[in-house]
């Protein structure tokens, strides 16, 4: 599968915010927080343009209950989809079925401690960034490449 990633766009908070507020809807009391994770919330950085969202929730085992009211805003439910205790859904544009964002739901620390490192070090966001960009045009879009070419940087 074929990626993109693109300079920092002021409009995916605005994304994440509207997004969030359904998905906050949905889980109602069960829900303890909503973040905005992933290369789309740090500023300055290029990313995929696709909104990641974690909302933590009071048990992930309650969160299957919700799957309809998911595909009712039309996501796509994927179950744990590899990773044990995540849940995981994502929806694309309608027409031109571009992923535009992921959700998920499982250990919410590592992906805290990693924007939040990124966002206080920003010269290690810039490295990030720029290896993001090469990894892109090395593997020329190849998303498993990709992903694979970050994890030594991630898990530093």
């Amino acid at each position: 599968m074929k990626i993109t990633i693109e300079p920092h766009n002021s409009n995916w908070a605005n994304m994440y915010a509207k997004e969030a507020n359904k998905i906050s809807q949905i889980f109602g009391k069960d829900l303890v927080d909503i973040y905005h994770i992933g290369s789309t919330a740090i500023p300055g950085i290029k990313a995929k343009p696709i909104i990641d969202i974690l909302p933590v929730v009071k048990d992930i085992n309650k969160v299957d209950q919700y799957n309809s009211y998911f595909e009712n805003i039309d996501y796509e439910v994927l179950g744990e989809f590899g990773i044990k205790n995540r849940r995981y859904f994502t929806k694309s544009d309608e027409v031109t079925k571009e992923r535009l964002f992921h959700v998920h739901t499982f250990d919410i620390n590592r992906h805290l401690a990693f924007k939040a490192y990124l966002i206080e070090h920003p010269d290690v966001a810039k490295q990030y960034s720029n290896l993001k960009e090469a990894l892109f045009v090395k593997f020329n879009g190849d998303k498993e490449n990709y992903i694979n070419g970050k994890d030594s940087f991630i898990l530093f």
